[in-house]
């Protein structure tokens, strides 16, 4: 069944794991050309990856075959990793990429805006001054003057500041105000005006009270639709592929059943104008090819096409879409020339079996380096076609065969190129220049809003087609072999001709003791001679002062030792591996992220790691971890000298637990973990025995058991996301704020993205609650630190953010952390 699966998702949606070609078969061919004869668009606008609703951009792309746009405002930088460590900008990168695989699934396209996702804010004015409320404005306005959509349907409401998350809120007074100000000519955007014709908030009985409410709630401004429909010509219900496509989102655990069957959608009007009393979205608005001046010549023809087209022979259709093709080209009206030229030249080569491709021998290439490269071309159908010419773009290189395409007879060339000394590394186009908290620099204006970098490289084949010369754009790609999945794709990328990594992104002295820091070398190309050195501040002492290398394999790699010894005192330094290398200095890494589920992602990103030499004490030795969502924190305690073994959850018994000092369980384990649920017993008398049980953040929804804690505890929603907010020492004596480390108000310095996250509530005497904190205007939460002693060992229980604070080296959450392993090892603390 799985593979049954499969192969339906393959072949009506296209999915790749990297840069797969697009084949159609008539089904899907036949489904562009209805989408080509509508004339109408939809922008839905909201904060997140994930956020959007799959069910309404699957209708509108394939029921109305509307042209639609997703517009996240941010890239989700801020949120959790179930299925790596990667979090901050490597994280938005998977959930980037997480987006498109989606749109490939529903129809819709992607877009965003520079705002970073800095984390959970509670109301919009924090949201909108972090993110630069004007700047990410402008970026909304550009999406809907170059969009031009018709409709615009928010995802959230935006009149209720401080109910929910500020971005989300944010989302939607950012939009209201772009769909004001779009259509006046202003200096936010240089784009020409474009004024959409109605603006929705995509509504729902989540957004009120209760079922109830929302059944008495004033309908006359709703436009309700049914959501369910089933599509024959895809074998899939509306409901079936929005599921689909809400389970690529699974670096935050979003995977869908599909489900089948009526089910209901509204959207409000909160702007423009709508007909009453009908459900047609786009009621008032022409969506037939007679929009446009030139367009009825041009809609005769394509309407036709659709109506007589032969799913046994798509081929039949190719004269009469090359006539339309040539029409287009002659329309005065840039936008839709521009689009519906693309779309109709894809179905053109579909119809045709029109396979082109351009594939780089290799998968990378440095600058100045001569590559390889294969073309191809394959008419297979019986049509009068000749290949015209073959650039390859920004390679100066142009190819002018001339040759017929005789049906099914394969052309192939293979030409040397030499990569330009200026190409621009891979790289997200984001990433490249040093941000805000809440913003990314994006120099280039063209590229902002754009999902991902356009690739570098791109080969035109122009076919003439009877008489008509029609270009065809494919991205010059690698492909490979793979002995268990066959052939597969990944982009062609532009990298430095040396890779340098260091192990460890953040290296913890928990004494003054000198560190083996390994530093690796690899090569992009043959014969490569340099010097490699640390930058580093004067305090710390590094030795030796440089190695000199020849590594004479492309792709090899060698790791060099440095001994680094740091200062006396607690400080923190960041150190850079350099390479010099004829006189220029090279410091970038490479750096690859690859999931099954998204395509292979290559960024050059500049190497350095955070030096933190801490004034630490611990006691206890060895520590058992049970995985939950994905933190750092094993590495993390190992950096300071504990000895960390994971713990499978099924081999959690008294007995295997009797030799740890501690056992911490990782986020959110009671949420993912189902074998926990019959391991609480043992958690507990392992701590009943003497040992330490240290329980990190879990949320209240979806909870492996009821049996969280020895004594009541109930989990809430409370966080706070200040991570500059006073934290105040509730319980001064306690010997989790003393021993071995006295913690004050400055280890809470230099925290990142947040303090915690949901916080208890409510708790039993048995408790001692240590800290006290709270964002701004809100009531203090105590319940981020709770300690109960339970039998001879201690229950704690932490809402803060520990696995945030690792990979940034905060000092001071080491230094709690070690207390609170070390509680028990010391005089009992008499409450």
């Amino acid at each position: 069944m799985r593979k049954i699966l499969y192969f339906v998702v393959f072949l009506f949606f296209s999915i790749s794991y990297a840069q797969q070609p697009e084949k159609l078969n008539s089904s899907e061919i036949f489904k562009k050309i209805q989408k080509l004869n509508f004339l109408g668009s939809v922008l839905y606008v909201a904060a997140h990856p994930d956020d959007e609703n799959t069910r309404l951009i699957s209708y509108l792309s394939n029921h109305l075959n509307a042209r639609t746009g997703y517009l996240s405002i941010t890239r989700g930088d801020g949120g959790q990793n179930l299925i790596g460590p990667q979090l901050r900008e490597l994280l938005g990168i998977i959930r980037t990429q997480e987006l498109l695989a989606a749109r490939r699934i529903d129809g819709g396209e992607q877009f965003f805006t520079r705002a970073n996702d800095f984390g959970y804010s509670k109301h919009p004015e924090e949201t909108l001054e972090i993110w630069n409320k004007d700047e990410v404005l402008k970026d909304v306005i550009h999406r809907i003057r170059t969009f031009k959509p018709d409709v615009i349907i928010n995802r959230f409401d935006h009149t209720t500041a401080g109910s929910t998350h500020g971005h989300h809120t944010s989302s939607a007074i950012l939009s209201v105000e772009a769909f004001e100000l779009a259509g006046k000519d202003s200096s936010l955007d240089l784009a020409a005006p474009w004024q959409p014709k109605k603006l929705f908030f995509n509504t729902s009985p989540w957004f009120y009270e209760s079922q109830e409410a929302f059944e008495q709630a004033d309908k006359s401004d709703f436009i309700e639709f049914n959501i369910g429909q089933y599509f024959p010509l895809i074998g899939l219900s509306n409901t079936e592929i929005a599921s689909l496509s809400r389970s690529q989102h699974r670096s935050q655990g979003f995977g869908s059943t599909g489900s089948r069957g009526k089910q209901t959608e509204y959207i409000k009007l909160i702007a423009g104008e709508h007909p009453k009393n009908t459900n047609d979205l786009f009621a008032g608005i022409n969506t037939t090819w007679s929009r446009i001046d030139g367009g009825k010549a041009i809609g005769d023809i394509l309407y036709a096409v659709e109506e007589n087209f032969d799913f046994q022979n798509p081929s039949q259709s190719i004269p009469e879409l090359v006539k339309a093709y040539k029409l287009i080209q002659q329309l005065q009206d840039d936008h839709w020339r521009d689009l519906k030229s693309e779309e109709i030249k894809e179905i053109i080569a579909a119809s045709a079996g029109l396979f082109l491709e351009a594939v780089a021998e290799n998968p990378a290439a440095t600058r100045g380096e001569e590559i390889q490269i294969n073309l191809e071309v394959i008419n297979r159908s019986v049509g009068n076609m000749n290949l015209v010419s073959v650039e390859i773009q920004n390679l100066k290189e142009n190819l002018t065969p001339q040759t017929a395409l005789q049906n099914n007879e394969d052309w192939q060339e293979q030409i040397s190129v030499k990569i330009p000394e200026n190409a621009a590394y891979s790289t997200p186009y984001w990433l490249k220049n040093e941000g805000s908290l809440g913003m990314y620099k994006v120099e280039n204006p063209e590229l902002i809003g754009k999902p991902e970098t356009p690739a570098p490289f791109k080969a035109i084949f122009t076919i003439e087609i009877d008489g008509i010369s029609i270009p065809f754009e494919r991205e010059l790609v690698y492909k490979k072999n793979d002995p268990v999945f066959g052939e597969m794709y990944q982009p062609f990328e532009i990298i430095p001709k040396v890779s340098l990594s260091l192990l460890n992104k953040v290296e913890i002295f928990a004494d003054s003791s000198s560190k083996v820091i390994p530093v690796t070398v690899k090569t992009a190309k043959a014969n490569l001679t340099g010097t490699l050195q640390l930058d580093h501040p004067a305090s710390w002492k590094v030795s030796p002062d440089s190695y000199h290398f020849n590594l004479s394999e492309k792709g090899e790699e060698r790791t060099f030792m440095f001994t680094v010894t740091p200062p006396q005192g607690q400080e923190e330094a960041v150190v850079r591996p350099e390479v010099i290398i004829e006189g220029k200095t090279f410091s970038d890494e490479i750096v690859q992220i690859d999931f099954e589920h998204i395509p292979l992602q290559t960024l050059v990103l500049p190497s350095e790691a955070k030096l933190v030499k801490l004034d630490i004490q611990k006691r206890g030795k060895l520590i058992g971890y049970v995985q939950g969502a994905g933190d750092v924190v094993p590495q993390a305690l190992e950096q300071i000298g504990y000895r960390v073994i994971t713990i499978a959850p099924e081999n959690i018994s008294a007995g295997n637990l009797e030799k740890f000092d501690a056992v911490v369980m990782g986020i959110r384990a009671y949420n993912v973990v189902d074998e926990l649920k019959y391991k609480q017993e043992d958690l507990l008398s392992f701590v009943k025995s003497g040992g330490n049980l240290i329980i990190q953040y879990n949320t209240n929804h979806g909870l492996k058991t009821n049996y969280l804690a020895p004594f009541p505890l109930k989990l809430s929603r409370n966080r706070v996301t200040n991570e500059e907010a006073e934290v105040r020492i509730l319980a001064s004596e306690h010997p989790v704020v003393n021993t071995p480390n006295k913690i004050t108000p400055q280890d809470f310095e230099g925290w990142v993205q947040e303090r915690g996250l949901y916080f208890p509530e409510e708790w039993s005497e048995e408790f001692t609650p240590v800290l006290s904190m709270n964002d701004a205007g809100e009531t203090p939460k105590n319940g981020s630190l709770l300690v109960a002693p339970y039998g001879k060992g201690h229950y704690i229980y932490t809402g803060l953010s520990f696995f945030r604070e690792f990979p940034a080296g905060v000092p001071g959450a080491f230094r709690l952390f070690a207390n609170m392993i070390s509680l028990g090892r010391q005089e009992e603390y008499n409450k």
